[in-house]
């Protein structure tokens, strides 16, 4: 029933909440009892305009969203969502450190439509600073930099026993709203809070020629995370059974967290080295596009991969055994374009819901030497 799951849900949230100034938080943050991971500003990053909007709405007294933190077994926070904003206050205050532990230069304001006299605003004059001489730099006066550190914030707090996937959730929930990141930036982040050494091995793997030249991506592409996501459906229809119940975003989203926190990178590597590597050798670019009258055509879309793609990589073992295997694969690849099943795949107003339960069994039917 409802009521059981709701009841059953509610149990695995216990949270609390109170208010802090911003002077108490980047106190925190000081001492290492906030973490804000540094490898987050690589996958978020709020350009001049943004930072200078937020510090106005502090100075004008404007209410910030509450910020949410997850707190760790030795009692420290760990930030799940609010990372802009903070990052952008320690940033300013010259405060906010790179992944290396140095401190990363300060940032400078950019006037704003109430407060102009914000160009060129610096928390106080430093040689740290890029791109700006000293004697251009406009500190901010004490007073108003007194009334940043006493500005205050709402802390929610997601404290133990809340398990590591509530974290997960409510991280995406929070941010799923925005307009700053799309889906597949939002699942870097929480592969990275799950496991670290994972996203950044399968970040190579997609950065890699074979799967960059396979998937034919644009740098607009990868501007936007296209390859990441493209190598995380990959991993996921290769590795986790759908069964059509969830949605096919979070079905993707509790997949990589299942085979992040399983950690079984190795086998993944050889998976997507060996796959990749033949379709890059057999058609590079082509090897994924619809096949037709002897010409490749169109662009590549998630039905070659969810068949091509995956089909070889659930039989790429038995694919490596035979003497022909690049042969095979060709000869497969192609054929399958004019297979009648494809209607079943491209068919107008067809859910991915459905459309995944039936490209993935397929594929791995018709790679099967």
């Amino acid at each position: 029933m409802l009521s059981d799951e709701i009841e059953k849900a509610q149990h695995l949230v216990k949270t609390d909440a109170f208010t802090m100034s911003i002077g108490e938080i980047v106190s925190m943050y000081d001492d290492s009892e906030i973490v804000v991971d540094p490898e987050f500003q690589r996958l978020f990053r709020w350009n001049s305009s943004q930072k200078s909007k937020l510090i106005e709405s502090i100075l004008l007294g404007i209410p910030i969203p509450s910020i949410f933190v997850f707190e760790k077994d030795d009692g420290k926070w760990e930030l799940i969502d609010g990372l802009q904003r903070i990052s952008t206050i320690l940033e300013f205050m010259g405060k906010l450190k790179n992944p290396d532990g140095g401190l990363m230069p300060p940032s400078i304001l950019e006037a704003t439509k109430h407060l102009p006299s914000l160009h060129n605003t610096v928390w106080e004059r430093s040689e740290k600073i890029i791109d700006l001489p000293l004697d251009e730099q406009v500190p901010l006066e004490k007073p108003f930099q007194l009334t940043i550190r006493r500005s205050r914030l709402s802390v929610e707090i997601l404290k133990r026993p809340s398990n590591e996937q509530t974290k997960f959730e409510l991280f995406q929930r929070l941010n799923a709203g925005g307009t700053q990141a799309n889906a597949q930036e939002l699942r870097n982040c929480i592969i990275l809070m799950v496991n670290k050494d994972y996203f950044r091995s399968i970040k190579i793997l997609a950065e890699g020629e074979d799967f960059k030249s396979v998937i034919s991506v644009t740098e607009d592409q990868i501007e936007r995370q296209r390859h990441l996501e493209l190598m995380t459906r990959f991993l996921v229809h290769t590795y986790i059974p759908y069964d059509g119940t969830l949605d096919v975003e979070e079905y993707i989203d509790n997949g990589i967290v299942e085979l992040a926190t399983n950690n079984d990178i190795n086998n993944n590597i050889e998976c997507i080295s060996l796959t990749f590597s033949l379709l890059n050798k057999i058609a590079g670019r082509d090897s994924l596009r619809r096949y037709d009258n002897g010409h490749y055509s169109g662009r590549v879309g998630l039905v070659g991969l969810e068949v091509i793609a995956v089909g070889i990589a659930k039989n790429i073992t038995a694919i490596s055994e035979m003497k022909n295997s690049e042969e095979f694969v060709l000869q497969k690849s192609r054929d399958f374009w004019s297979q009648p099943e494809l209607e079943n795949f491209t068919s107008p107003g067809l859910r991915g819901t459905i459309r995944i339960q039936r490209t993935v069994p397929f594929g791995e039917k018709w790679f099967k030497p």
